[in-house]
Parts: structure tokens; sequence; C-alpha cells
């Protein structure tokens, strides 16, 4: 009896893995192989291959790009949990890190099973949400159009999966979720740890580069007084800020420019913040993005990245997040070990302050949007398709994934420029600097100020 196609696709897999599949696999003819499930796991993922062009993907362009393609086309998908599914190819395979290389032998081995199997033919076109942004790297023609990419997928979609502040960065978890407290909470948290890190109060002026959707500027022009300025290269975010600014009788205090930070004229702010925005900035022109930060805080003006970090560990392979996030969520991305940016920061002349891992509040701030976007499926392809779905779906179990196991993390760092003294002007206590924590009750007034409850 001839093998079924599910038998030789498992065993081809086997092969390339170097152990057994992890998960169970069922071919586009019904037939079934892989993990069968044991009394410990009683119900692994099954990945179900729907089209022979899923292998056909796989031979023009082995490893992590082709199953992404696979996956976004619809050729292949998971009946399970998709998260539980890449944590056990992660721990075989190490997608992303360049590990996972067939030999010849084996290359050899697919394309014979390939022409069994009646899988040979032409390369299949891309899906159509990948990801076609030409010119050279990191121009500001071409950041506009990788931040377009991205974030001007839909404002609609955005509100959809975000809280009601619009926060698409990691949330600051001061307790448990529970029915009193959750990702809104963790949100607000973050905006007030960011404003009182900054040591803001009524009258500063502060500068958002990579402003979003506005989340910190109403936050702090709300409730610490301040005028704000924001910078974003995503028209549809500024559009959004901007009505939303207006709705919240700011329009005052609070300023959203459609502009490149490299852009943004010599005017001097008592304090600036970055929020997840530095990953998009490139390794070269990081020193530029630095120095120009710099050149925008006035002597003892305080600066706040939240950024993300990965390679700390080993050899940082794939800054960009590999083949997927390159090519259908972030194009031109670049994580660096969190030592580089700091030294990036120090040689623009920031003297460093304090560094705050949150990388686990990732985990709890991603898991949300994760299950918002499984449990309401037929809304959110209504309003994105279902290719863009299917994206999400794995770009969200995929980082929830990389932040829980340590293969990325995010810190919020914190610095000054020091006056021409060499003094920094900052409080002499640790708490004076980063201010109280909501932890103990902490909250802010519309002074600026932080009353204990």
């Amino acid at each position: 009896m001839s093998a079924t196609p599910a038998a030789r696709l498992a065993a081809l897999l086997e092969d390339v893995l170097g152990a057994p599949l992890p998960v169970r696999l069922r071919a586009w003819d019904g037939s079934e192989a892989g993990h069968r499930g044991t009394a410990d796991d009683p119900h692994p993922p099954t990945v179900i291959v729907h089209r022979r062009r899923a292998l056909r993907r796989l031979l023009w362009a082995p490893g992590e790009l082709g199953l992404a393609r696979a996956f976004v086309s619809g050729d292949l998908s998971v009946d399970g949990d998709v998260a539980d599914g890449l944590s056990r190819f992660w721990a075989i395979a190490r997608p992303g890190t360049g590990a996972l290389r067939p030999s010849a032998r084996q290359k050899l081995g697919a394309l014979r099973t390939a022409a069994r199997l009646g899988a040979i033919g032409p390369p299949p076109k891309p899906p159509a949400s990948e990801a076609r942004i030409g010119g050279r790297l990191h121009t500001r023609r071409r950041d506009r159009d990788a931040i377009s990419h991205h974030y001007d997928l839909s404002n609609e979609f955005y509100a959809f999966l975000l809280d009601p502040q619009m926060a698409y960065s990691c949330g600051y978890w001061t307790r448990d979720e529970g029915p009193d407290y959750g990702l809104v909470d963790a949100q607000r948290d973050k905006l007030d740890l960011i404003c009182r890190k900054l040591g803001l109060g009524p009258g500063m002026r502060l500068l958002d580069v990579g402003c979003g959707w506005a989340s910190l500027l109403v936050h702090a022009a709300e409730h610490y007084g301040v005028h704000a300025t924001g910078v974003t290269l995503s028209a549809q975010q500024r559009d959004y800020g901007v009505e939303r600014v207006r709705r919240a009788g700011l329009a005052e205090r609070v300023e959203i420019r459609l502009q490149d930070y490299r852009a943004v004229p010599a005017e001097q702010f008592d304090a600036v913040a970055s929020i997840e925005m530095g990953e998009h900035v490139g390794q070269e022109n990081y020193g530029v993005y630095a120095e120009q930060l710099h050149r925008l805080l006035r002597p003892h003006g305080r600066l706040l990245l939240q950024q993300m970090s990965r390679g700390a560990a080993g050899a940082n392979t794939a800054p960009g997040g590999g083949a997927f996030m390159e090519s259908y969520v972030a194009p031109d991305m670049y994580m660096r070990p969190l030592g580089e940016t700091l030294g990036f920061l120090e040689r623009a002349g920031h003297e460093i302050v304090d560094v705050h891992s949150l990388r686990e509040h990732y985990v709890w701030t991603v898991r949300p949007w994760l299950d918002t976007l499984q449990r309401h499926r037929e809304t959110a392809t209504r309003m994105i398709g279902e290719e863009q779905w299917r994206i999400w779906l794995l770009y969200l179990a995929g980082a929830a994934l990389a932040f829980e196991e340590n293969r990325m993390g995010v810190h919020q760092i914190l610095a000054v420029r020091p006056g021409s003294d060499g003094t920094s002007g900052l409080p002499r206590s640790r708490t004076g600097i980063v201010g109280l924590d909501p932890a103990v009750d902490a909250a802010p007034t519309g002074s600026g100020q932080v009353t204990l409850r």
C-alpha cells in the first residue's frame, strides 16, 4: 500500500526537523499523520494542508517565508491553539534564527515528495498583503511607506482591537488581571508612568516622536497640564488624533504633525517621549535619531524611550523579527540588544538615568489583543479581510510567545540631557526621579502632582 499524502509530508518534515513531528498533520485528502496525542497531551494542534500549493510555496521559498505565504493565503491553517503550535515547532526548529536549513539531500527529498504528490509547478504568486516597498533603506519616503503599510491599515480595526485610549504598545500591569483590573487600566497606568518619569507639570512642553493615535498626548495634556506636540508618518493616525484632540477640547494645547522625526525644526522641549518607534528607525540611522532627540531637549530635559530589543542571549540573526514580520507586519524594523541602544544614546550626549524591563508585561498586553482577534473573527475580517486577519493571528500569537520565552524584550529607558556644567538637574532620590508607583496607590491630579489615595 502506498503512503498517504499526510504520511509522506510528515516523513519529510521529520527528516528536516530531526525529530518527531510535534503536531498532528492533515492533508488535502483527509489523511492524517504525526503526533497522535498522549495522556499528558491529548489534543495537540493540527496543521491542515488544504492544497498542494502549500508544498509548492515551500519549494520555492524554503523556511519561514514559504510557511508564512502558505498560512496567509489559506493554503495552510491550524486547528487548535496557534501559539501552542508555534511553541512546539520553535523548540525544535528555532524559526527566525536561521537554525533550520535543509541540506542538499533534504531539498532533493522534498522535490521528490512534491513530484509524487503532484505539487510541482511554477512559483505561486505571493499573497496580496505582502509588503512591496521600494527605494533605498530608511530614506524618508521609504520610511513613510513602511509605516503606512502597518499603521494605515484601518483606524476602525485598531479601535476594535485596542483599548479606548488607542495605546498600541506594552502596558504597565500594576496588579493581576481580574474583574476590576484589565488592559484599559494597564494602558492608563503605562501612560501615567511615562508622564511621571518625564517629570511633567503644568505649562511644560512635551514632544512625542511617533505619537500613534495621540494616547500619550491626550493623557499628558489632560492630567499634567502640558503643551504637547506629536509627530507621526501615518496619515490615518494623524487624522484620528487631530479629531480626538478636538473632541477632548485640547486643540489649543495639543498639536499633531504629519512629519518625519528628522524634519522636526530646531526647537527645544522640556521632555521628549518616543514609544516603540525606535524599532522603525534602522541600525544605520539610529545614531541620527538619538542625536535629533538630544537636540530637541533643553538642558536638564528628560527623554523616555520605550523600545523592544532582541538578541542579548546570543547572535541576533533576525533583527527585523524574521521573514514573516519583515514581509507582512513591519517592513524595515530593526531590533538590537539593549546595550547597543544605550550606547547609541550615550554617544549622542544623553545620560542614562533608569532602565525598566517590561518584557512580561507585553505577554499580558498581547494576550487580550489576541483573544479579541480570535473571539471576533467575523468582525475583524469585515474590517481588514481574511488575509490580514491571518497575518494578525500569526503576528500576535508569535509575539506573545517571543516575549514569554524571553526571545524578545521591551524596556523603558529614561535619560536626561545634562546642562553645560554637567549637572543633570534631577532629584537626589530615585523615587524623586521616577515618581510614586500606582502599585502603592499613587494617582495623578490635574495639577501634575501625585497624591496618595
